[in-house]
């Protein structure tokens, strides 16, 4: 492997791109607050859709979530790491603790500490980041634990449920949700089955014209437009993934050539890359705007995944008979729930469409921002409760 391509592959495997934005928009908003927000929302030529938060957010995030669509789709698939249903039922149902507990941890303490204007928060907690999560799971278990593959299970599975929150609950902020718009979407997932049909095997002409036409339908009916190769994705022709299916979905699998995992080669670098112009234009908050909006949302990350997780899982394996992985025990399970409540790339997603500009959004960011200490606090977990690492 030549040095250039090991760089890479550090860059991605340790989302540095993501956190060097992270760095550089909290250094620059703290340092100067006002052309930071000029940057963001300058507009060339007086066009908002050419403002570097626009590109990056209704445009750049399609493709975001279109890997992400990827992912799902291939886990389902005859080999995949959801199918059959009989072994994912314990994943699943932690998926779904992970995302009850910080919902409830969110109310409850915005009840107590919190404001009613807060409210709108409570799907910011709800999703994990996969990329953050499997680079935490494998420090802390090492790459051969069955944990990992819980892990990145489960945060498919939290994505997929985070997507429809998305969809439904956070509209473009500022503009009136319009369902009837969605019949353009429709065309284009029309138009993404017919190429299917036809046998169309390069992913350009459903990127552009399925996708497209589905962005533009999203856009005018108010629902976020970054989701529109959610919709497209599953069209796209796949093959099974791999024999035996367990932990293909973060590498790249050599001779494996169809249309949805040449779109996946294609666009993951980009994407990766990309997560640091991601990082720059979400995470610029002012450090000394900590509030208990800030704490809430930490603490459903951590306490809420942590506990959900834990739970759920233990129902799964006592009323269902769906057993966790062999090779994990509740020692295991603990620490697994704390790497799910990295929460990074998505939490930050959310509170941007949650709240406007401003005190509150920024409060909400900087939780999000903070979740990455559960991936510190799981490794001081695996330590004390003695987690063997298995490479």
């Amino acid at each position: 492997m030549s040095k250039k391509r090991k760089v890479i592959n550090m860059m991605q495997e340790f989302s540095l791109p993501l956190i060097l934005g992270v760095i550089i928009s909290l250094i620059w908003a703290n340092l100067g607050h006002h052309s930071y927000h000029e940057f963001l929302h300058y507009q060339p030529f007086g066009i908002k859709y050419l403002s570097f938060h626009f590109i990056f957010n209704d445009i750049f995030m399609v493709f975001f979530f279109g890997i992400a669509a990827v992912e799902i789709t291939q886990s389902v698939l005859p080999g995949g790491d959801l199918n059959p249903m009989s072994k994912a039922v314990n994943p699943l149902m932690a998926t779904a603790g992970g995302v009850l507990g910080p919902i409830g941890v969110f109310f409850l303490l915005n009840a107590v500490i919190g404001n009613p204007a807060w409210h709108n928060g409570w799907g910011i907690p709800t999703a994990t980041d996969i990329a953050l999560a499997w680079l935490a799971a494998r420090m802390v278990f090492g790459a051969k634990h069955p944990a990992v593959s819980f892990l990145l299970l489960l945060a498919i599975a939290d994505d997929a449920i985070g997507l429809v929150i998305i969809a439904i609950f956070y509209p473009t902020p500022g503009q009136p949700v319009l369902p009837i718009y969605l019949g353009i979407t429709a065309i284009g997932m029309l138009i993404a089955f017919i190429l299917r049909k036809k046998g169309i095997k390069n992913f350009w002409p459903y990127l552009i014209f399925g996708g497209g036409i589905a962005w533009a339908g999203l856009f005018k009916a108010g629902i976020h437009p970054a989701l529109a190769l959610v919709f497209i994705v599953p069209f796209m022709p796949a093959a099974p993934p791999t024999e035996g299916g367990e932990g293909h979905l973060m590498e790249e699998i050599e001779g494996e050539h169809n249309t949805i995992t040449d779109f996946e080669h294609a666009f993951k670098l980009f994407v990766d890359i990309g997560l640091l112009g991601f990082g720059l234009s979400n995470s610029g908050v002012l450090i000394g705007k900590i509030e208990n909006l800030t704490i809430i949302i930490l603490a459903s990350l951590i306490i809420g995944k942590t506990l959900g997780v834990f739970i759920f899982s233990n129902i799964a394996s006592k009323l269902f008979k769906a057993p966790l992985p062999t090779g994990m025990n509740q020692r295991s399970l603990i620490v697994a729930g704390v790497v799910a409540s990295l929460g990074l790339t998505v939490a930050l997603f959310v509170s941007g469409q949650a709240f406007p500009a401003g005190s509150i959004q920024s409060a909400a960011k900087m939780g999000a921002l903070l979740s990455v200490l559960g991936g510190v606090l799981a490794v001081i977990l695996g330590k004390i409760l003695k987690i063997e690492k298995k490479n």
